[in-house]
């Protein structure tokens, strides 16, 4: 699970760095938005949820793992960004691994159902939100990608397995299972929620 945790935040931080270099930004702007993606939703459910000093200080591998992440970018930004639909299925695993681990850090905290899929969905997501907004744009997982969706759907079925108290690899397995199937399964097939009529 740590290192699962690790790839997805360095498979974040990678879409970050991508973005900036999409956006002209320098090698500073670089570093922040891999900073922001790779460890944003985490640092946002610690602070939601009062553990502090949050897991990405007390755990400096993760930072390191973003930085990592912006110099590749930096270096390599001409042969990554053409990968980026093959790296997508990573990125897909990163999202399970992190909605699980929201879900997980819930419940040890004593959050209900409704505070666990939350958390999961913010764990996931949070990071994509921040480098949305630091960029201007419209945070993906509200407006173009089946993304937040299947987060909100994985932390469900930890809600839901919780109380067959099956043990944590097996559960924490399936959330991710069912939340990186889905995810990968509606970039496969293109799937989106369904939107109104624009108003006049």
């Amino acid at each position: 699970m740590y290192a699962l945790d690790l790839i997805g935040t360095f498979v974040f931080a990678v879409s970050g760095g991508i973005r900036a270099v999409r956006h002209d930004l320098d090698a500073l702007g670089i570093v922040v938005l891999a900073v922001a993606t790779g460890v944003g939703g985490g640092l946002i459910r610690d602070m939601l949820l009062g553990a502090t000093p949050p897991g990405a200080f007390r755990d400096e591998l993760y930072l390191i793992a973003c930085l990592i992440a912006a110099g590749a970018v930096f270096i390599a930004a001409d042969r990554i960004n053409p990968e980026w639909h093959t790296m997508r299925i990573a990125d897909a695993i990163g999202l399970g691994v992190f909605a699980a681990a929201g879900a997980e850090k819930a419940s040890q905290f004593g959050l209900g159902p409704i505070g666990i899929v939350m958390m999961a969905a913010v764990t996931a997501t949070g990071g994509g939100v921040v480098r949305d907004v630091l960029v201007r744009e419209v945070p993906a997982v509200i407006s173009r990608d089946f993304y937040a969706t299947a987060t909100i759907i994985g932390g469900v079925v930890f809600v839901l397995l919780q109380p067959y108290n099956l043990p944590e690899p097996v559960l924490l397995g399936l959330v991710i299972a069912v939340c990186t199937g889905l995810r990968a399964f509606a970039l496969w097939r293109s799937i989106k929620l369904p939107r109104t009529l624009r108003a006049p």
